[in-house]
């Protein structure tokens, strides 16, 4: 029996039988269509967040919905999808990773006919937020599953397909978002987005109920409902002020929430502390980040996650700035998102030649790629050729970056752990981004001041790009930090 079998076996009985299914010598179609099930878990959370970004005018009109409800039916689920990823990775670990990826499934496939059929704002909202909690449990039994099932000689790849899913959502969310609302397919206005969901959803249950055994844990264990609250309650107070905060400029009541995290996180982490010394099972292992490999993966996740901004200064720069459509800003954004795509696939023949030092390529092509963008984005208000090639290349050093990240920072985590330890990194991605587009695109609105023409424009947009590269700069080093160690631990 293979390393991978032992390990696997030795976590849960059932899990053996999962090795079985999709081991070298069974049939491949079962293999790839059990991957493919999986990946759709991957693909619909992202999906959803991007595609409504263009129907936001569709959804004014049509439920005559304010100001307020519109950023509501973004960050809503935003926030409950980062906030109960831990939690969602946890009951995986504890109840079962297929159960949890059907049940996270069919909550998704019922909240999207919800929002389908809303009939107001606050149907919508309300739909939106039961969509981001069955996000939260479907995203993390995708990572563990790969983590638990397929070999160590296919990681690499399966993760390079992980990430390429993540940029196919991020263009098909940007494009296909307003192909759905334009053409209005079976007289479906801005609810097309959502209903699509339904169709795909459903595939994906089949296939995961036909073509994924149950892995089951090895040992009964309870949730730890003290440490649920107090985890969720921390994230909330941070996540939901900084994704509603700048709209409303900065008000009293984000600043309590913000300060108000601080003894929450302080409360939560004793309480796991004291599950560990008492021997119960508490829901974040704090174990876990004795790893270095695990600790500065997650730094690096929230450092390279940062970048998200550029999707909100850049939409800014060419919609208000340079009076673009959002189909037109859409297809601006195809550079980058090309570059996303392509680089999850050649992630593992780069990684071939180079092992892990492909996460410092990625982070090299993000910091010169960005670099290049802003500083032709600083001579011209029109983009141009330069800016494009920029945006390309960082498009690239993103699309490697995601997948090895991920990889990296799971490669030491113990197999009963990986659920949880998959939400962590998930969760840290999606703080990442909340803060990166607080903090970086208020340098871009104090850069822009009053000065409201397209230079203005141009020039704010330079200088947010100069620090999210700043910032990208400084994961190279950390990258080389992580080689380091795993060099050291390898001797």
């Amino acid at each position: 029996m293979s390393e991978t079998r032992r390990t696997i076996a030795a976590t849960s009985p059932s899990a053996l039988d999962l090795a079985d299914t999709l081991s070298p010598d069974r049939s491949r179609d079962h293999r790839g269509l059990a991957l493919l099930a999986l990946l759709v878990g991957a693909f619909l959370p992202p999906l959803d967040y991007f595609i409504v970004n263009l129907a936001l005018p569709a959804i004014r009109s049509g439920l005559h919905a304010s100001e307020a409800e519109l950023q509501l039916i973004v960050s809503a689920y935003a926030s409950a999808y980062a906030v109960f990823l831990i939690t969602g990775g946890r009951l995986g670990d504890l109840y079962g990773r297929k159960r949890i990826f059907m049940l996270g499934m069919g909550g998704f496939v019922l909240s999207s006919l919800l929002c389908g059929f809303a009939g107001s704002g606050a149907m919508l909202i309300g739909g939106r937020i039961l969509q981001g909690l069955s996000a939260s449990m479907l995203a993390p039994q995708v990572l563990a599953t790969i983590r638990m099932v397929f070999p160590q000689q296919q990681q690499t790849r399966i993760m390079g397909i992980y990430g390429f899913v993540f940029g196919l959502a991020a263009v098909i969310g940007q494009l296909g978002g307003g192909a759905l609302i334009t053409l209005h397919p079976f007289g479906l206005d801005w609810r097309a987005i959502f209903l699509v969901n339904l169709p795909i959803g459903i595939a994906a249950l089949l296939g995961t109920w036909r073509y994924i055994p149950e892995n089951r844990p090895a040992h009964g264990a309870r949730v730890d409902i003290p440490g649920v609250a107090l985890l969720s309650a921390c994230l909330w107070l941070v996540i939901y002020p900084l994704t509603r905060g700048r709209e409303q400029g900065w008000p009293t009541w984000t600043m309590l929430s913000l300060a108000a995290s601080v003894p929450t996180l302080a409360l939560f982490l004793w309480v796991e502390r004291r599950h560990l010394r008492l021997g119960r099972d508490p829901l974040l292992d704090l174990r876990l980040f004795g790893h270095p490999a695990f600790a500065i993966g997650l730094l690096l996740a929230f450092l390279f996650y940062c970048d998200s901004v550029f999707f909100l200064t850049y939409g800014v720069y060419l919609q208000d700035g340079l009076h673009w459509t959002p189909l037109t800003a859409g297809f601006a954004i195809m550079p980058f998102a090309l570059g996303f795509i392509i680089g999850p696939l050649a992630s593992p023949r780069l990684a071939q030649h180079i092992h892990s030092h492909v996460l410092t390529v990625g982070f090299a092509l993000l910091t010169i790629g960005f670099a290049v963008a802003a500083a032709q984005a600083g001579r011209s208000a029109l983009p141009g050729l330069p800016f494009y090639a920029g945006l390309l290349v960082a498009g690239l050093g993103h699309g490697l970056v995601q997948p090895s990240v991920v990889r990296i920072a799971l490669a030491e985590v113990q197999p009963e752990q990986v659920g949880t330890a998959s939400g962590v990194v998930l969760a840290t991605l999606q703080i990442g981004a909340a803060v990166g587009a607080a903090a970086i695109s208020g340098i871009f609105f104090s850069a822009l001041g009053r000065h409201h023409a397209e230079a203005g424009y141009a020039l704010a947009f330079s200088a947010s790009l100069r620090v999210l590269s700043g910032l990208l700069a400084v994961c190279i080093g950390l990258s080389l930090l992580l080689r380091w160690l795993h060099r050291r631990r390898a001797v």
